[in-house]
């Protein structure tokens, strides 16, 4: 099965079923010398985990394990291998769904192509699979910040509900990672709501990444804000991506959205942080549409692996919405796309 891999120079190759023994990530092109714990990696994959409050209620410790490519606290420069195990795994749940397709799931595409697919949770497509970016992720984290480099998402829409200001100190005091408490309240209140009716919800991620050098970025068909892009859109619930104003460009004025260059820099930051594909030097500003989570409790009509029409009401262990353990996964694509690029040398100037 091809599509497994990801980067060019910083490239990583994800593997694991939803409900296999485990899943996990080989990470190749890691610089050697920095400095790398299990305690890094833990960290961000905790933001991910399921069995908090608001997510399903699978408990899994999702706890990493090092096969290789780190000795005594610091990255060889060898393939870096990392496992994490899956410990609640109840596939009989599934079992029901063995031969029906769940409407706005990867059942039937996954037939199509393949002719078998992994019944239980959704094997590769489910969002387990993500928990394995987030380990990744979390290496070019710590590569990141030998260039000083930050990144950062938070949820900035969700069931409706919109941030109306930003403190990045409040992204970490709440659940949802909302950078206004006031949202956040009110999110969780529309959460519980959408959960009752026995339905789900879609929002909106930002990532920003702070730090970023100028020059990143190929031209023509290897651009910054397009590979960002595509990494964004791997994310399974992803189903837009914007760089900076977005589609909220194509309403303003050349005038309005040109940023005015001075001797210390852009006055604004209407284009994202990227201009002709390659990075300006200022913040990386990108927004990720998140799809209502599928697996609803509400009767769906849908057919049969036999073709034959049915009802479906789909029980077991599902968030209302991706978000908020999908936050982490989306800063995790953007550093990994970072790190890639970061190892890519820049061309010598003539003259």
């Amino acid at each position: 099965m091809a599509g497994n891999s990801f980067g060019r120079l910083f490239r990583i190759t994800t593997w694991g079923e939803s409900h296999g023994p485990g899943l996990g990530v080989i990470i190749d092109g890691c610089p050697p010398g920095i400095p790398l714990t299990v305690e890094d990696i833990q960290k961000d994959l905790e933001r991910r985990r399921p069995g908090k409050r608001l997510t399903t209620s699978r408990q899994e410790t999702d706890r990493v394990e090092v096969l290789s490519g780190v000795f005594e606290g610091v990255t060889m420069g060898t393939p870096i291998s990392l496992t994490i195990r899956n410990r609640d795994v109840r596939s009989r749940d599934y079992e029901p769904l063995a031969m029906v397709y769940r409407p706005g799931h990867a059942d039937r595409t996954y037939d199509q192509k393949y002719g078998v697919r992994d019944w239980r949770g959704g094997g590769r497509s489910s969002g387990r699979e993500t928990a394995a970016r987030v380990a990744a992720g979390a290496v070019a984290r710590k590569f990141l910040r030998q260039y000083d480099i930050r990144v950062q998402a938070y949820t900035i829409s969700l069931g409706g509900i919109r941030c109306r200001r930003f403190d990045a100190d409040a992204v970490d005091q709440n659940l949802l990672y909302c950078p206004d408490m006031e949202a956040a309240k009110a999110m969780e209140e529309r959460l519980a709501e959408v959960r009752a009716a026995g339905d789900s919800v879609g929002g909106i991620v930002e990532v920003r990444a702070q730090g970023c050098p100028p020059g990143l970025g190929e031209p023509v068909f290897d651009k910054l804000d397009a590979r960002l892009a595509a990494a964004l859109m791997s994310i399974g619930a992803v189903k837009g991506v914007e760089v900076g104003e977005g589609f909220a460009a194509a309403d303003m004025l050349g005038s309005e959205h040109n940023d005015p260059l001075t001797v210390e820099g852009y006055e604004s930051n209407h284009a994202g942080g990227v201009l002709g594909g390659i990075s300006t030097g200022a913040d990386l500003v990108l927004r990720a549409a998140v799809k209502p989570i599928p697996s609803i409790s509400k009767v769906q009509q849908t057919i049969t692996a036999e073709g034959k029409p049915t009802k479906i009401r789909i029980r077991g262990r599902h968030d209302v919405s991706a978000i908020p353990r999908i936050v982490p996964v989306c800063e995790a694509m953007v550093m990994l796309v970072l790190a890639d690029f970061l190892l890519h040398p820049f061309p010598e100037k003539v003259g």
